[in-house]
């Protein structure tokens, strides 16, 4: 009987898995979205395998992608930082650290913290006095961070839960706006006209100073070899509001499975492992897409990586390795962007 529970659950999160992608093409109804530094990869070994790691045990990592995905963590403490060369120039920064007290007894906690920096930016006024039609008012430098608390557990050998709240804000300098009523003038052109301006920091309009970001998915191994479905639901959030503009964050829900293909070939020489990882993605803000990722590692010492996402404008393929050796590894992705030229990645990893 049991057995046969396992087989319908694995049978009908499969047929979920494959409708959602199903459905892609025609779902077009698509929102806008702020706060997409939320949304941008900075893992090395994730970004290699096309984010594709939902149903995967990644350690303090996953509070990026499934918090869940800490559940099964075998060191005492895991710590992984980041820095992601992104386009245009900006750098995206993130660390994360898990502590798993108790070999996990009582689940395991994790902190993330993420940064980005935007760059210094030259501000301008429009004034039509000018020749040029506008007045530089000086420069800004922009950046935008989220800063959270995690937990997973396993709550049986094969199904485990995970989430996370972030407190997330970003600064994107001071807008410079015509207004006659304002009180605060902080700038005057040449033919006397005040421009009034506001920071351009936004809030939840719920939540005034604490902008709250919400995410938890679940684990379920199947039962089979080493069959497991993941699911996430990341960056739950209220309104957001600048000045005026309400919006909403990037909300995405996926639905993952993964498997380690060597387990279908038995005993294999030098200790191989190939796991093949597909992910499908409901986003609030662009096309839904699946995501292929495979991991080939041999004797726990050298690992080969390569990913591919659809419905994507610029990037398609990725290509990472990862390098381990006594509690620590060295990850590296790289992923070409057409236009913006390519993006790379690296991660460090302690673990003990």
């Amino acid at each position: 009987m049991k057995k046969n529970i396992n087989m319908l659950l694995t049978g009908a999160l499969i047929g979920i898995l494959f409708f959602s992608f199903g459905n892609a093409q025609d779902n077009q109804k698509l929102g806008q979205a702020g706060f997409h530094f939320l949304s941008v990869t900075s893992d090395a070994k994730a970004a290699a395998m096309a984010d594709a790691v939902t149903s995967l045990q990644i350690g303090s990592s996953a509070l990026f992608f499934n918090p869940s995905g800490m559940s099964d963590m075998d060191h005492f403490v895991d710590i992984a930082a980041s820095s992601n060369q992104w386009i245009a120039d900006m750098k995206h920064y993130t660390i994360a650290a898990a502590i798993s007290p108790f070999h996990g007894d009582y689940g395991v906690l994790g902190i993330s913290f993420q940064y980005v920096d935007y760059g210094t930016l030259l501000m301008t006024v429009v004034d039509q006095s000018s020749n040029a039609g506008y007045q530089d008012i000086g420069t800004e430098k922009l950046y935008a961070s989220a800063v959270g608390i995690g937990y997973a557990k396993k709550l049986t050998d094969r199904f485990s839960v995970g989430a996370q709240v972030r407190m997330a804000w970003q600064d994107l300098g001071t807008s410079v706006i015509p207004n006659e009523n304002t009180s605060i003038p902080i700038y005057t052109d040449s033919t006397h006209n005040t421009i009034s301006g506001y920071k351009d920091s936004a809030s939840t309009i719920s939540n005034k100073l604490h902008p709250l970001v919400f995410d938890f998915g679940t684990q379920f191994k199947t039962g089979f070899k080493s069959l497991v479905f993941g699911m996430s639901v990341r960056n739950f959030s209220g309104d957001m509001q600048y000045a005026y503009e309400v919006f909403q964050l990037p909300l995405v829900f996926t639905l993952g499975i993964s498997m380690n293909l060597m387990d279908l070939i038995g005993t294999v020489p030098l200790d191989q492992e190939f796991y093949l990882s597909v992910d499908a993605s409901h986003y609030r803000d662009q096309p839904e897409q699946l995501k292929i990722g495979a991991d080939y590692r041999i004797m726990k010492l050298l690992a080969l990586r390569a990913g591919y996402n659809t419905n994507t404008d610029e990037a398609g393929f990725s290509f990472g390795m990862g390098i381990y050796q006594a509690g620590f590894a060295f990850d590296y992705s790289y992923t070409p962007y057409g236009i913006f030229d390519k993006v790379q990645r690296m991660t460090a990893r302690f673990s003990f």
